[in-house]
């Protein structure tokens, strides 16, 4: 029966991810705008005059990305090239690949992300859970107001303000970029502590702003929990507050917690795009913002695909792990 579940529970995943593949390629279609058209007068204009033989040029970049052919032969070459990870070339940094493209931008979002998600997830559960704990330090109630007012802010609000705090007032942070300009990329100390600087700007206004919603999601789990008739039972038992705090509460209220980490880190490829876009931050969500402002087709196509894949692959492996994750939790007919 748990064979079987995965299976179906698989198929769902496919059907999800051919169904997004599916309105990713028509959806664009819509707007009857021609991509390869809209870019050739985006440069001609920047020459102040539209280029001799424009009608040729359109002609021949449609033969080259395949925009001439009917519309469902392109939907069954999309597919298939979907299908190998091929999203063709990128109409505003032709003749490099929309594959290329996203696979630079990757590892920043992820290298980002990952680990300002799973920190913030940790702080804040940590946090969460004991605020809610009574024999608690007393001290901590009063993080409560400074977290959730952190928390209201959005993180692009919040990341301009460390702008104008630590890189122009006192100077102490660079203000943009992935490194500085005309360091060379590699895995010696010096580009790896260059980039660490560049990135904690961006990871301080991620971390800031999510510890808060984190610790408002754990502590009303715990005081749920706590009231519980097992933690009462443990209680009563005389089992040591430790115990039942680690082994009866956190154990049991961080499932939800789980779950939310999880589809978290199955969306860090959509990247905190303004985050990225106000820090030059050299991720996926920079690129997508990039790809707009050129209405670069293949490219927005591309992250956008990406993104439903993780997610949903996310959602997938969520599933499948909930009976590792609480013992309850069973995929089996009684």
């Amino acid at each position: 029966m748990q064979t079987v579940y995965v299976l179906k529970r698989f198929g769902v995943f496919l059907l999800i991810v051919w169904v997004a593949a599916t309105l990713n390629f028509f959806l664009p279609k819509l707007s009857g705008q021609d991509p390869v058209r809209t870019k050739l007068l985006a440069e001609a204009g920047i020459g102040g005059h539209v280029q001799a033989g424009m009608e040729e040029m359109v002609k021949e970049y449609d033969a080259r990305f395949g925009l001439d052919r009917p519309l469902l032969v392109q939907y069954g070459s999309y597919l298939y090239d979907v299908a190998h990870l091929d999203f063709n070339y990128s109409i505003s940094s032709y003749p490099r690949t929309v594959k290329e493209l996203i696979a630079e931008a990757v590892p920043w979002t992820v290298g980002l992300l990952a680990t300002t998600t799973l920190l913030s997830f940790a702080i804040g559960t940590l946090l969460g859970a004991l605020l809610a704990w009574p024999r608690a330090p007393a001290w901590m109630r009063y993080l409560m107001p400074p977290l959730w007012a952190l928390h209201a802010i959005p993180f692009f609000l919040f990341g301009l303000i460390l702008v104008y705090v630590f890189a122009f007032k006192l100077q102490m942070l660079p203000m943009f970029g992935g490194y500085s300009p005309g360091a060379a990329p590699g895995l010696d100390w010096e580009f790896i502590s260059d980039v660490a600087a560049h990135s904690l700007l961006p990871a301080l206004s991620i971390i800031l702003v999510s510890v808060g919603g984190w610790a408002l999601a754990m502590r009303g789990m715990m005081v749920t929990t706590m009231g519980e008739d097992y933690v009462i039972f443990a209680e009563a038992k005389g089992l040591r507050p430790g115990t039942v705090f680690l082994r009866y509460c956190v154990r049991n209220a961080i499932l939800p917690q789980t779950t939310a980490l999880v589809l978290a880190l199955g969306q860090i490829l959509s990247g905190a795009v303004l985050v990225e876009v106000i820090f030059g931050f050299p991720g996926i969500g920079a690129l997508l913002f990039h790809a707009i402002q050129e209405n670069d087709q293949f490219l927005i196509q591309g992250i956008v695909f990406t993104v439903i894949a993780a997610l949903g692959l996310a959602t997938f492996l969520l599933d499948i792990a909930y009976p590792l994750l609480d013992p309850r939790i069973s995929y089996r007919r009684t």
